[in-house]
């Protein structure tokens, strides 16, 4: 049986995100945890069984949702067709340089194959040059196709490449083009999420978007540090590792 993933409306019900009662509230059960779990996989040499395999896997434990690359959309959706777990890709991935329109019409393409959490990478070359009217311009072209058919986006900062500032700035483009998340980290660059990056962006973001920790996460230990910290989402390969981890203690 599967858990379904607590809502944005309903994680912010009070006006505010309070952590410590989310972690309390996610580390109750097996199921709680998994419920917050992306169980990811953007191998560019990933196989159709590997994929198939997440899937089952995602389906199993109740993942939120199962992220693979776009080439494999189709193939994620037909494996977990009523099973209740959606199917999230990346766009953009993972530099961010693609053209905007090119983003676009990858976001309505992979709509159209069934996703429906879409994970992009803002323009960070636009950001550091500090050219904010196209970065907000963007990630607004990927949220209007996507909150148009009713999937969500989350855009990814890779804040490993950003001084506090430029994540700052970022954080609040984002927020203000639409987004449905802040996402710590592509997992392909030079590092990935840290409790002090997710701590910054709960404190930029607070009610008004879930924050997502992904990159390098493969510890039951590492999963609590993002929970506590303000995430309310982990993308991570190793989350059925996590979860016998869990059952463990």
């Amino acid at each position: 049986m599967t858990t379904k993933a607590v809502t944005i409306e309903e994680e912010f019900s009070n006006g505010f995100f309070d952590a410590a009662a989310f972690t309390h509230q996610t580390l109750s059960s097996k199921s709680s945890l998994a419920a917050v779990f992306e169980h990811t996989l953007l191998k560019p040499e990933a196989t159709r069984d590997q994929v198939v395999r997440l899937c089952e896997d995602a389906a199993q434990h109740g993942f939120a949702c199962a992220m693979v690359n776009p080439a494999w959309v189709s193939t994620a959706c037909s494996v977990l067709a009523g099973t209740g777990v959606s199917v999230g890709t990346v766009l953009g991935f993972p530099l961010g340089a693609s053209l905007s329109i090119t983003k676009r019409e990858e976001t309505v393409e992979l709509i159209k194959l069934g996703a429906h959490d879409l994970d992009m990478v803002l323009n960070i070359g636009f950001l550091r040059s500090g050219m904010n009217d196209r970065v907000l311009q963007d990630i607004h072209g990927v949220v209007e196709v996507a909150h148009d058919a009713g999937a969500i986006v989350k855009v990814i900062l890779e804040t490993c490449l950003l001084n506090v500032e430029e994540k700052l700035r970022a954080s609040e483009l984002a927020i203000a083009a639409g987004a449905d998340f802040l996402k710590t980290s592509t997992g392909f660059s030079t590092g990935g999420a840290t409790p002090e990056d997710v701590a910054l962006l709960r404190g930029i973001a607070g009610s008004r978007s879930g924050v997502k920790a992904s990159g390098g996460i493969r510890t039951l230990a590492d999963a609590r540090s993002m929970l506590e910290a303000g995430a309310n989402r982990i993308g991570a390969s190793a989350s059925v590792n996590i979860l016998r981890e869990f059952d463990a203690m």
